[in-house]
């Protein structure tokens, strides 16, 4: 018995339409180009910085703005325009990251299995996410962070010396990974539970109950009929969580448990103005760019992401019209 596959071109259509009306929303549009343009900069960033990030001059610190330095120099000298640039690169990589491994692999994956299957295994997953959930996140990302660095830096190290490859640590792998980690268990949750409302509704449908009928395996079913139909909830959930990670990653890295020096990040470089003492008062109240560059760039990505998942919301989401 063959199976017409109308629930694919049910599903592709609305979204298809919903992609062409968020790209007639002129502030939609415009989000959509300042994003690509900031993560086209992060992935381009070995390129287009026009000095190395660790490059210091101590005959120059705290220079302010000019043709050289476009945003000036810190207080090791150090080009504030490039070290935002590589920044840039590293909230690009960790939100990245934290999207594929976090809430589209994880989540969406047990998302599927727990609507699609229930029973024993929809109350073992969502036991599971809600035990995490009750944990304050930051706390939480904050305690996994502080205790796996030194676990993962000595495997590196011994990685280093078992193999004779050198710069494992210090290239910046490692802060990925300790963030990544710290970042997964909690991830995962919020888009599990919103994809297995969605399978839980979907999998009743006329469609799906023919595939099963027919003797479709379990995998066409979940990923051929199912998963089509519930792509508009995972995108709009999934613009929201980046702002999210974006935010975690500059937290944590301001703390001092996300990446470490001399690579840069955004939230090193607000950490390093905004310390404690006169000289940073005295910072402060002299070369202001040098936080309002790293905190605008934070916070356009932010907004940009929210701004787009409100958007994304309008157009899957009927009950919010």
């Amino acid at each position: 018995m063959k199976i017409n596959d109308d629930s694919n071109n049910l599903s592709s259509s609305p979204f298809k339409e919903g992609m062409k009306s968020l790209l007639h929303k002129k502030v939609a549009l415009s989000v959509i180009i300042i994003l690509s343009a900031v993560y086209l900069i992060g992935i381009f960033s070995p390129l287009i910085a026009p000095y190395s990030y660790s490059e210091t001059n101590l005959l120059n610190t705290q220079s302010s703005p000019s043709w050289d330095h476009i945003f000036g120099t810190d207080r090791l000298g150090r080009d504030i325009f490039t070290r935002i640039i590589w920044g840039i690169q590293t909230t690009v990589i960790i939100t990245l990251v934290g999207l594929i491994t976090g809430s589209l692999i994880l989540g969406v994956s047990l998302g599927l299995i727990a609507g699609y299957f229930r029973g024993k295994v929809d109350s073992f997953i969502t036991r599971v996410g809600e035990i995490l959930a009750a944990f304050p996140d930051i706390l939480l990302i904050i305690i996994l962070a502080a205790t796996l660095r030194p676990r993962i830096v000595d495997f590196a190290r011994k990685v280093e010396d078992s193999t004779g490859i050198n710069g494992i640590v210090s290239s910046g792998i490692v802060d990925f990974a300790v963030i990544g980690i710290a970042l997964l268990p909690l991830s995962w949750f919020g888009m599990m539970r919103l994809v297995r409302g969605q399978v839980l509704s979907v999998s009743q449908r006329e469609y799906v109950q023919a595939a099963k009928i027919a003797g479709a395996s379990n995998a066409r079913i979940l990923f051929r009929h199912i998963l089509p139909n519930v792509i508009g909830p995972i995108i709009v959930s999934a613009s929201f969580g980046l702002g999210a990670v974006a935010g975690t990653e500059v937290f944590l890295s301001f703390l001092g448990l996300g990446v470490q020096p001399p690579h840069p990040s955004l939230g090193i470089m607000i950490a390093d103005v905004s310390g404690r003492g006169s000289s940073s008062v005295s910072v402060l109240v002299n070369h202001p760019e040098q936080i309002l560059a790293p905190v605008a760039v934070v916070w356009i990505l932010i907004f940009c992401w929210n701004l787009l998942g409100d958007a994304l919301t309008d157009i899957f989401n009927p009950r919010s019209k």
